[in-house]
């Protein structure tokens, strides 16, 4: 299904991640399915992490593979990107995880510093996600 903007902003991909979200859209998803494997990741036993490891995997191309389908072609002059939507989606998915055990752990210095690199990432996804929408920027892997 082609939504009208297909990719969602920073602050709903945010909500999806922290479980928020009570959206049904495809990438929002899994980005909620990708935030929670980082969590049970943490102190998981090494073959139960490689499990999650699988399906993260999975999911990422699951994304990549969607929003292939979902975007315009890119213009002739368009940059690469050095990732697909998916892999950044999964790190949002892995700091949002890491920003909670660090409030959760009650060190400030861990804390200031995980919500600063979730703020950045998600900074950039909205400007990854602006650039590939008007065809200014390609993924890898995508034509």
């Amino acid at each position: 299904m082609t939504h009208s903007a297909p990719l969602p902003g920073k602050n709903l991909l945010l909500a999806a991640c922290r479980g928020d979200a009570n959206n049904d859209h495809p990438l929002l998803r899994s980005a909620r399915e990708l935030a929670e494997l980082h969590e049970q990741r943490v102190g998981a036993s090494r073959d139960r992490v490689d499990e999650i490891d699988h399906e993260r995997t999975r999911l990422v191309r699951e994304i990549d593979y969607w929003v292939t389908g979902q975007l315009p072609p890119s213009l002739g002059a368009a940059r690469v990107h050095t990732e697909t939507i998916g892999a950044v989606v999964d790190r949002l998915g892995q700091f949002t995880a890491g920003a909670f055990a660090a409030l959760a752990s009650g060190s400030n210095s861990e804390l200031g510093d995980a919500w600063e690199r979730l703020a950045e990432l998600a900074i950039g996804y909205e400007d990854l996600k602006d650039e590939v929408s008007v065809g200014h920027r390609r993924l890898p892997g995508a034509p």
